[in-house]
């Protein structure tokens, strides 16, 4: 998901394994594709919640930090803090999505794409665009468009992770009163 309106927010719909994947702009757009869709989940690739004792994004205090970022940092998962310049816009938005689609009964949770690569031994997209189109088709998923775009194979991964935890097969990092992040399981 993009931080604003004006720069494109992957979209991926996934039906079993074969993909359709677009690029939307406003809030309107995005929410009107998942209310003519009507997913089973959303997954979105943005902050969905605030670190404990911290009242807004806006707020310059010690809390930067929600538990289920600091069980990415635990398994060295590279992860920008939300709290960091540029990630704010994009936690604003990710919870007023978040807000828009609880009141509408649609179930949302946050993924994080560049981590799930990781775990999945899949090149992270800014590193290896062309062979993170393969590995997601390795994973069997169908339907990429040979011209796809970064924040689209983005979108695939964050809906490959809500198909694995739709199937009993994600983990789930931190808890439902601060905060989770939908994983792939971890390789044993």
């Amino acid at each position: 998901m993009a931080g604003v309106p004006s720069r494109p927010t992957g979209i991926c719909i996934l039906k079993g394994l074969s993909a359709k994947t677009s690029l939307l702009y406003s809030d309107e757009d995005i929410l009107g594709c998942i209310q003519q869709e009507k997913p089973a989940l959303v997954a979105v690739d943005a902050p969905l919640t605030l670190p404990p004792g911290r009242k807004s994004i806006q707020q310059r205090d010690e809390h930067h930090y929600r538990p289920c970022d600091l069980e990415l940092r635990r398994r060295s998962i590279p992860f920008f803090p939300i709290t960091l310049g540029p990630m704010r816009k994009l936690t604003e938005r990710g919870i007023r999505l978040r807000s828009w689609l609880e009141q509408v009964k649609v179930k949302i949770l946050e993924a994080y794409p560049g981590g799930a690569q990781d775990i999945l031994g899949l090149p992270r997209v800014k590193h290896d665009k062309v062979g993170l189109r393969k590995g997601l088709q390795k994973l069997g998923i169908t339907g990429l468009k040979k011209h796809i775009s970064a924040h689209e194979l983005d979108a695939v991964t964050a809906a490959y992770t809500a198909w694995l935890f739709l199937n009993g097969e994600a983990e789930v990092y931190g808890d439902s009163k601060t905060g989770t992040i939908i994983m792939p399981p971890s390789p044993q």
